[in-house]
């Protein structure tokens, strides 16, 4: 008997060994993205302005670093919070953690080099070492042209300071740990020639993060590339309604009989001078979908991203788009 339970001491202390062994590995190891080069943006004013559309109507920045006004439809961003941060991501919107946007402009990014910012935006890691939830982006930003992502700095750089105390974020157990795991170097693309249609609009594509939002996912919070494009994800509102992403895959039950121009249209509606953005109620249905953001995408990046989109598998997939709380499907 005392031989036995020697043996099963034995194994015990091999596998917390094993175990603390890994752990101290994950804390060393990881993230293992290199370190951020050391270089400064041309602020200039044509870099700013790229920057300025990119991060207002492309990779929308503006999107979760800005206070977004949800008595709206689409929930348009509440004008002087640009870049202020505070939006918050916890377990009532179905994720493993509490996460912050955090503040962006000058106040905010004052004690990051232009490399460092370079990092975070295309990698995740921050100035001090860590991985951040991947809520931001950035595996999607890390295919980016790294002029275009000089050009988000320099726009961030142009922002008007605002002061905010935004908390930090905190993943649960062991999201905390994996997530450690997931940055990884960037691995930058030129911008196709605008010429190139389908090509130019997979680059927006990407930059715009569409697939993220518009697949469904497993369990784990990974999207399933099979289904690429086929919408269905689900996004928990905090009063227990449910919203569902659309089908833009080229399927019948997605864009598959839109034309061109009822594409384009979709989007640049909520430009149109005469619009006037409608009021929702709480519990009804308000898309997360920042429509107004993405209006001011140039036509002609719209007509690629149609044009690349057509390209892509068709799945049949009729999306239920909402859910009110307390209702079943």
């Amino acid at each position: 008997m005392k031989t036995f339970l020697k043996v099963i001491g034995c194994l015990l202390g091999v596998v917390v060994i094993i175990i603390l062994g890994g752990l101290a590995y994950l804390q060393t190891a990881f993230p293992n993205v290199p370190e951020p080069e050391d270089f400064k943006v041309e602020y200039s004013q044509a870099r700013i302005e790229r920057g300025a559309y990119l991060a207002n109507h492309v990779t929308v920045c503006m999107d979760c670093h800005s206070t977004r006004d949800f008595s709206l439809f689409s929930g348009p961003p509440v004008p002087g919070t640009l870049g202020k941060g505070g939006d918050k991501f916890d377990h009532s919107m179905g994720f493993p953690g509490v996460f912050y946007a955090k503040n962006i402009t000058p106040v905010g990014i004052s004690d990051y080099t232009d490399g460092e910012l370079y990092r975070v935006i295309t990698t995740g890691v921050t100035n001090d070492g860590r991985a951040m939830f991947p809520l931001m982006p950035y595996l999607y930003y890390g295919k980016m042209d790294p002029e275009d992502i000089y050009s988000i700095i320099a726009y961030i750089r142009s922002l008007d300071p605002i002061t905010s105390d935004i908390p930090d974020s905190e993943a649960d157990f062991p999201v905390n740990l994996i997530m450690k795991t997931i940055p990884q170097e960037a691995q930058p693309e030129s911008i196709p020639d605008p010429s190139d249609q389908v090509a130019y609009g997979a680059y927006m594509v990407n930059a715009a993060g569409c697939v993220e939002c518009h697949t469904p996912v497993t369990p784990q919070g990974q999207i399933i590339p099979e289904q690429a494009f086929s919408g269905g994800r689900e996004f928990a509102n905090p009063d227990g309604s449910v919203l569902r992403s659309s089908n833009i895959s080229p399927d019948l039950t997605g864009i598959g009989q839109w034309t061109e121009s009822q594409f384009v249209r979709q989007f640049k509606q909520y430009q149109d001078s005469g619009y006037v953005i409608p009021k929702v109620k709480l519990g009804e249905f308000n898309s997360i979908m920042p429509w107004t953001m993405y209006s001011g995408m140039k036509e002609s990046d719209l007509q690629a991203i149609y044009a690349y989109l057509k390209t892509v598998k068709p799945y049949s997939n009729q999306v239920v788009k909402f859910t009110p709380a307390g209702a079943s499907e």
